[in-house]
């Protein structure tokens, strides 16, 4: 029998989490780790093991193809090119201190598309092989540029079979006409709610009027559209953060059962008036400290609420094909199944790296939708955008689960080879991991239920946590 290499790593409760290259897991004690390492395995443990697809007789075999399977499916295989994001302006009507890329005043002229780069937009997607396609539009605030939202909306559905449109927008002044634009059935609003109204009005809206007419027209969209259309995404200020029950009560308030908590982002601009650098301990513990409250309110509330990204962390963990968050991929290929197209016509691989290349810190563009593709410099990033080889991740028991972030990376230390424990990426992520799988061996009723919740369960199921004795 051979045994598939197990990585290892120590679990709060004394015990050893034990995982293995397709994701397979299991906690067992330090007795089982002296006799795998020892090569002194007992029958009991050969027995686990074969049961559990951590083993194989010969190659080829039912156990050995059967985890070749489960391990090809942890990965990502890019996909043709089918979602596109689009900033049709930098101009935006509010001036947030943590904005990202450098937005400029609402009358500001020169930072819209023009005719020309709007007909080379059309020319870039009127190319593309796929039948289907997802617009994002991004900004500044695109509703400035309501013209050139419908016309491309238009464009596509004449030209894709299937399409869906998300409008980033901060919901500050709509018009009429935006509104019945925002009505259409495959056109989604993505929105920012930072915590509850108070913090919203210190870090984006500055005067009561203003919150009061953002938090109406936040109302109208969810009470007119439901809630499925309209999502809101707080970011947080890791000097003054909120308390994690007034944030579930706000967004609650608006019927929005889904909260995606974000530190202010050092992608950007930002980092010019926040600390967002070395954050990532007192981070983790806010996020931990929210998830115990989640699960707190979930234990009595007839509305559950979910923190998205562990969501999606815990289901990576369940099962493989969860790969709809591009920030968490394995391998995380640059510039193939997604872009950015700037306001002047720029490629970039992604919209972080729209921002590093604004603060001139590193120029990560691709081209220009009136010149073509220019793939070269992202290519070459590319040959590192996998943590299966990683001298790093490859003892590391999350690997499976885990993805790669080189723009984060380039953002903070300007390189991509820094020890892989020593960046912020890792750090949250073996953060979240943890917390997991701290709620997949909890005996906690209350935990269980949370967990199940979030994990797309009727209910927990206790061979989630397998242990070897």
């Amino acid at each position: 029998m051979t045994v598939f290499p197990l990585k290892f790593r120590p679990s709060s409760d004394g015990a050893l989490l034990f995982a293995d290259d397709a994701g397979g897991y299991f906690k067992a004690d330090n007795a089982f780790l002296e006799r795998y390492v020892g090569d002194r395995l007992n029958p009991g443990d050969r027995r686990f093991l074969s049961e559990n697809g951590h083993s194989f007789e010969e190659i080829d075999d039912l156990a050995y193809t059967g985890f070749a399977y489960r391990w090809a499916n942890r990965l990502y295989a890019p996909t043709e090119l089918d979602y596109v994001i689009l900033v049709p302006t930098l101009r935006c009507n509010l001036a947030c201190g943590y904005c990202q890329v450098s937005r400029v005043n609402e009358q500001t002229p020169g930072f819209d598309w023009d005719e020309s780069t709007l007909s080379a937009v059309f020319a870039f997607l009127d190319n593309l092989p796929t039948n289907r396609l997802k617009v994002e539009f991004q900004g500044g605030e695109p509703l400035l540029k309501l013209d050139m939202l419908q016309r491309v909306r238009d464009f596509c559905r004449n030209r894709f079979a299937q399409t869906e449109f998300v409008v980033c927008t901060n919901l500050q002044t709509v018009s009429d006409e935006a509104w019945a634009f925002l009505s259409e059935r495959d056109t989604f609003i993505s929105t920012s709610l930072d915590a509850n109204a108070q913090t919203h009005q210190r870090q984006r809206t500055v005067t009561s009027e203003r919150t009061n007419e953002f938090l109406d027209n936040l109302r109208r969209a969810v009470d007119g559209f439901g809630a499925g259309k309209v999502s809101a995404l707080p970011t947080l200020d890791i000097r003054n953060l909120p308390d994690p029950t007034s944030v579930i009560e706000s967004f609650l308030s608006f019927g929005l059962r889904s909260i995606y908590l974000r530190p202010v982002n050092y992608q950007g601009f930002a980092r010019k008036r926040f600390a967002a650098k070395d954050t990532t301990a007192a981070w983790n513990a806010y996020h931990s400290t929210f998830i115990d409250a989640l699960i707190e309110h979930n234990w009595t509330a007839a509305e559950p609420v979910e923190e998205y990204y562990f969501s999606h962390c815990l289901r990576r963990v369940l099962r493989s094909g969860h790969n709809g968050h591009v920030d968490l991929r394995n391998p995380n290929i640059l510039g193939r199944s997604y872009l950015a197209i700037d306001y002047d016509g720029t490629f970039y691989p992604t919209d972080e790296a729209r921002m590093v290349t604004r603060v001139g810190q590193l120029d990560l563009s691709m081209g220009n939708v009136h010149t073509g593709l220019d793939r070269a410099a992202v290519d070459a990033l590319n040959d590192e955008a996998s943590n299966n080889f990683h001298p790093d991740c490859i003892h590391c028991p999350y690997q499976a689960y885990c993805g790669v972030d080189l723009v984060d990376d380039l953002s903070r230390y300007g390189r991509i080879d820094v020890p892989k424990h020593l960046t912020d990426f890792c750090q949250r992520h073996t953060h979240i991991f943890d917390k997991v799988f701290e709620l997949i061996y909890s005996t906690d009723p209350k935990a269980q239920k949370s967990l199940a919740l979030w994990a797309g369960m009727p209910e927990y199921e206790p061979a989630l946590a397998k242990v070897h004795q």
